[in-house]
């Protein structure tokens, strides 16, 4: 678990055993009778009203390994199954801190059963209170393992993707020097180290670009954007690549539709998908941007679909292009000038404006990337003449 989240689960781990230790003293001390009775330790409502509010799983486990109370994030993760501890291991650990009296603190595994459940690994505190009841914390933090895990994996490709330019970049600045009495030469290597520095330089920019996509709230100001408007600028942008290549862009039938946003991000995110038809695609290939409105369970939706006659993608590629620096063929990509971060950055830029991004395509034939967003409608104020 990483240290801030460690210290923040541990804080109110802390906080919610000081409040239920010093409750169930009292409680015990004015129904002591009662907890010794045949129905065992009672909670008050109050106290199981907190617990439902803890966003961590809580379960205060009786004398007789009893389920005195519990909230729904215990069930939910798995600490809890029906009126019991929710695995063998833990319950095991349950009573071996109500028998040493000693708090635990750390990852109870249950392991898998195939075909039936998967591997479980809950991080608990468990300690123990008044006559012999135990409260027990738990907490999933699979997500924190995920978030640590692309964390690590982010910084391996970054490190790679940085390295092979900046490689780049000192091999051709050594090659001008030794050419320096080789005025060709010295022009050719200027050229590539350009290319480099260009390649660098963009990378670095879509780096920033989506640590702002992924701000908590990446739109700030949002104005009504023609798409028609996006998607002129965007072939605007990509014209000069696709001459190069020989590609003919078709920009068909461009309609008046608006969608709330930023038509700075939205006309990139067009922008990458139409880069990505001219550099996937051979020469002579055709690209078409089309807008279509749509509607989905009575809403209304704009359509912005990039489609290519290029070489496609296959299926095990199409759930994965989105990721970050993941390239359907690598070589081509860095011929191009790719990054492998213009579909994650097309991904958040849909997802900020409450869309999303598909794809279509069979290997050989081509693709088709659409983007959706919600159709926007301004109002036409209308005002009465005065006589």
């Amino acid at each position: 678990m990483p240290p801030t989240l460690a210290a923040l689960f541990g804080a109110a781990v802390a906080l919610l055993a000081v409040g239920l230790v010093l409750f169930f003293r009292w409680q015990v001390a004015r129904r002591r009778r009662a907890l010794e009775a045949a129905q065992g330790p009672q909670l008050h409502h109050t106290v199981e009203a907190v617990i439902d509010e803890v966003p961590a799983g809580v379960a205060v486990i009786g004398p007789h390994d009893e389920l005195l109370a519990h909230n729904d994030a215990a069930v939910r993760i798995g600490a809890i199954r029906g009126t019991r501890v929710g695995f063998k291991r833990l319950h095991d650990k349950v009573r071996e801190v109500r028998q040493t009296g000693e708090r635990f603190d750390g990852e109870v595994v249950r392991e898998p059963v195939p075909g039936r459940q998967a591997t479980l690994q809950l991080h608990c505190r468990i300690a123990c209170m008044d006559d012999d009841m135990v409260l027990l914390v738990a907490f999933d933090d699979a997500h924190a393992r995920r978030v640590e895990a692309v964390r690590r994996d982010f910084v391996a490709n970054i490190s790679h993707e940085l390295k092979t330019p900046i490689g780049a970049i000192g091999v051709l600045a050594e090659a001008v020097e030794a050419a320096k009495d080789d005025p060709a030469a010295v022009e050719r290597f200027a050229g590539r180290l350009q290319t480099e520095t260009g390649r660098l330089a963009e990378l670095v920019r879509q780096i920033i670009d989506l640590s702002r996509l992924q701000a908590a709230d990446p739109l700030l100001e949002k104005e009504s954007v023609d798409v028609a408007e996006v998607v002129a600028e965007a072939i605007r942008r990509c014209r000069e690549r696709a001459e190069k290549r020989h590609v003919n862009i078709l920009n068909v039938h461009p309609t008046d539709t608006r969608v709330l946003g930023d038509q700075w991000q939205l006309t990139d995110a067009v922008t990458n998908l139409i880069q990505n038809a001219i550099n996937y695609s051979d020469e002579g290939a055709r690209v078409a941007i089309s807008i279509v409105d749509a509607t989905e369970n009575g809403e209304e939706f704009v359509d912005v679909k990039v489609s290519d006659n290029g070489i496609g993608i296959k299926p095990e590629d199409q759930e994965r292009i989105f990721e970050r620096f993941y390239r359907v063929d690598y070589g081509r990509s860095r011929s191009s000038g790719g990054t492998g971060l213009g579909l994650s950055i097309v991904r958040h830029i849909a997802q900020a404006h409450g869309g999303s991004i598909k794809v279509w395509s069979i290997p050989g034939q081509g693709s088709t990337f659409t983007l959706r967003f919600p159709a926007y409608h301004p109002r036409v104020e209308h005002r009465k003449e005065v006589p």
